[in-house]
């Protein structure tokens, strides 16, 4: 059985259908993200594979994929300090780029919620006088 090419308009068709996706660009790429933070895009820098996905992974998750399949998944020098993996799209079956997808949204919306729950704290109100 012939293997079904995964493109970018299936990893569209994927993430828009998950609460808050949007449409988008990230240098140049078409992106998609949740209110605002990169889910996945097209990998732009010259370090990437042609036809190389770029999807939000947290640290942990992307040493188990790194390590169970090199072959669909793989790291740049460029992209080591960001929890992020590239994909090869043409090595991705559409069951493990709907479960990646999926992992990737709980990572970014848990994050989107950190960021909510504790804002970055900038300088204390002064005191009024009366």
């Amino acid at each position: 059985m012939a293997r079904m090419k995964v493109t970018f308009d299936m990893v569209r068709e994927i993430g828009l259908a998950l609460p808050d996706v949007e449409e988008g660009t990230m240098y140049g790429s078409p992106a998609l993200k949740v209110r605002g933070s990169l889910l996945t895009c097209m990998a732009a820098n010259k370090s990437a594979e042609p036809e190389s996905l770029v999807v939000a992974i947290d640290f942990d998750q992307r040493a188990g994929l790194l390590a169970e399949a090199p072959e669909t998944y793989y790291l740049p020098d460029h992209y080591v300090d960001y929890p992020v993996v590239l994909v090869r799209l043409s090595r991705i079956r559409i069951d493990q780029l709907r479960d990646l997808l999926g992992s990737a949204w709980r990572l970014v919306t848990a994050q989107k919620r950190r960021t909510v729950s504790h804002p970055v704290r900038g300088k204390l109100p002064t005191a009024r006088r009366n």
